[in-house]
């Protein structure tokens, strides 16, 4: 292993923008054992009195998810909500179209909003534009939000919730500009709809927050012209657009793969200038952002067909250190494109491309876990604009990108900082000097580092623990800087204040 030298120059006055807190969501499918035999397990022994897995309530808490994004996802295209609510007895069992399995709807909105009430998120609800119409999105938004007198409202009492859900974030469709969609439509075609669906959403509640679907990836044959004409149509009635990324390793070329930040940037970059240009054209006051409400490392080939049976493993990736290291860039990047960026769910909680796995009455966290728990638990206030000076490490995808990824966050309202960097290299060590530049007086107080030699290396059930975030001693800070050794193939979260 060789060594070599870099530094990271931070100033509490160079922003980028709020950290917004919806950052940190996640995405719960009826797909798999995401819902059955994950969240919702009446026969496990950690069943609750409402059939939610207390030991995946507390992994979840761990990570302190902000808001929860339901149903989907390919389901939510065929999904009708009516199915999922009233007693449990008289649902409907159905043929799931978009993963060939069984759903017995024993799950659904109600149940999903005692779920997010027991990790305090935020739910953010979608609605079916494929095989759906825009008086049943209407309709939803007045089961779950209209405090009493209309029928819809007086259902949802009549099922045992007689208080509204108040969903204020609303998914109008998923991935409609994919063939495999359920409802496909053209991207003129889905803006209309979605413009009219929005509008009755909002006459039903002027609170809500509405989200358009964007590009399901940006290899897609439309992309962008789909998000400007979806756009186009739509842009008074939504607040965000939401964009959907999965990563991968299929060349297993780890040194391209440890530099997907590249790809992620340019992913935001290419979107922010389509709102920016549809903003201008349309001459509107009105702002639309981004919502990266689908991404995750996905890549490994399980199955995602279920042979018409109840919760199939479907997608159950188990996921090692690289993936990981890819994980702490995407949040890096989070931050860094703040300005734009204001809400992402990570794809999923639990089982299906998930960084924690429910066998039996087992649990499983993989590396993963741990990375997004530190930047969820500590990015908060502002984050700053860190400028980095490191070597440079050649890739096959992206030419030459910094052995360091880097963010940074200040909080003014109680001064606490932290710091999330990504040593991408395979072999060398970094001796970092992080220098503060506004003459604050700065203290690190705790630190963790998620490492292995190893970009393969993951944890198993026979061994749970091989890859975990480990205390690591706070570097000091003197006369404004300290200095820290980053081993390769390492993440490392830094806390501490700035006064």
């Amino acid at each position: 292993m060789s060594q070599t030298t870099a530094q990271i120059l931070l100033d509490s006055n160079r922003t980028i923008a709020e950290i917004s807190p919806l950052l940190f969501g996640g995405f719960a499918e009826h797909m798999g054992r995401c819902i059955y035999e994950g969240i919702y397990d009446p026969k496990s022994r950690h069943a609750d009195a409402n059939g939610l897995r207390t030991d995946v309530l507390d992994a979840l808490r761990a990570q302190r998810y902000t808001t929860i994004r339901y149903p989907g996802g390919n389901f939510l295209s065929g999904y009708n909500w009516l199915d999922g609510v009233g007693p449990k007895e008289l649902r409907p069992r159905r043929r799931e179209l978009a993963w060939q399995s069984l759903e017995t709807n024993q799950f659904g909105t109600n149940e999903f909003m005692t779920f997010c009430k027991a990790i305090d998120a935020a739910p953010m609800l979608g609605v079916n534009m494929g095989t759906g119409t825009i008086q049943s999105a209407c309709d939803l938004v007045d089961y779950c939000n209209t405090p009493s007198g209309t029928y819809y409202a007086d259902l949802r009492a009549r099922h045992g919730y007689a208080a509204p859900h108040n969903v204020k974030y609303w998914c109008v469709g998923n991935e409609m500009d994919g063939p495999w969609q359920m409802g496909h439509l053209e991207a003129h075609e889905y803006g209309a709809k979605a413009r009219e669906a929005a509008k009755l959403m909002r006459w039903m509640d002027p609170s809500i927050q509405t989200i358009l679907c964007g590009s399901s990836n940006d290899q897609m044959p439309t992309y962008p012209e789909w998000d400007r004409v979806a756009l186009e149509e739509a842009w008074e009635h939504m607040d965000y657009l939401s964009m959907h990324y999965y990563a991968g390793n299929r060349d297993n070329d780890t040194p391209s793969f440890l530099a997907s930040a590249v790809q992620f940037e340019q992913f935001v970059d290419t979107l922010d200038g389509v709102l920016r240009y549809v903003k201008a054209k349309r001459r509107s006051k009105h702002n639309v952002y981004l919502s990266w409400d689908e991404w995750q490392v996905w890549y490994k080939g399980d199955p995602l067909q279920g042979d018409w049976s109840e919760a199939p493993h479907l997608a159950e990736e188990m996921y090692n250190l690289e993936d990981a290291l890819v994980v702490g860039q995407w949040l890096n990047v989070f931050l860094r494109k703040s300005h734009i960026l204001k809400i992402a769910c990570v794809a999923q909680i639990v089982n299906v491309i998930s960084w924690l796995h429910t066998r039996g009455d087992e649990l499983l966290k993989h590396p993963s876990y741990y990375v997004f728990e530190l930047v969820s638990n500590h990015a908060r206030g502002l984050a700053l604009d860190a400028l980095v000076k490191a070597p440079r490490i050649e890739t096959r995808k992206y030419d030459d990108v910094p052995m360091l990824d880097v963010s940074a966050a200040y909080d003014p309202a109680n001064g606490k900082t932290a710091i999330f960097i990504v040593n991408r290299s395979l072999t060398d060590s970094v001796v970092t000097d992080i220098a503060w530049q506004d003459g604050r007086t700065v203290t690190l107080d705790k630190a963790w580092q998620l490492a292995g030699s190893d970009p393969k290396a993951l944890n198993t059930w026979e061994n749970r623990n091989a890859l975990t975030a480990q205390p690591i001693a706070a570097p000091r800070v003197e006369n404004g800087k300290a200095t820290l050794q980053l081993p390769p193939l390492s993440f490392t979260a830094l806390t501490g204040s700035a006064v």
